[in-house]
């Protein structure tokens, strides 16, 4: 179960033959998402157990969540933008039915990811689950 959106990106990935130009793709999509206002870059949307540092910001509207996000390193900066296209529009009852490790799989993100980062992904992840859950 994947948005409209982020099946965009799966597309996009099915034209990159190699990690190279699929990790500049990443950092790409960081670099043209909207930097996350400061006032908004407080411990309360700082994220644990990420290597760098990450703020995600969640908003719920309609029973839809939504979210912004930053990072001080562009790669991570980039797997935010990609976690937004995946979660942004999800209504909050269908988020903890997405199965984040295989979209992000079909990316070929999973086995090119250092150990940190992998876990910084599922604390990204699991604190979208803790917001959209209440």
């Amino acid at each position: 179960m994947a948005t409209a959106a982020f099946e965009e990106i799966v597309e996009d990935f099915e034209f990159l033959d190699d990690w190279e130009d699929r990790y500049a793709h990443v950092i790409e999509l960081g670099k043209a998402m909207k930097p996350l206002d400061d006032a908004l870059k407080v411990p309360a949307t700082k994220v644990d157990g990420c290597a760098s540092q990450v703020w995600l910001h969640v908003t719920i509207a309609d029973g839809v969540l939504s979210f912004d996000g930053d990072s001080d390193a562009m790669i991570v900066r980039g797997l935010v933008a990609v976690l937004r296209e995946l979660y942004n529009g999800v209504a909050v009852e269908a988020v903890g039915a997405v199965d984040a490790q295989a979209e992000l799989g079909r990316l070929g993100l999973n086995e090119h990811l250092s150990a940190q980062r992998s876990n910084g992904v599922r604390s990204m992840v699991e604190r979208i689950r803790l917001a959209a859950a209440g």
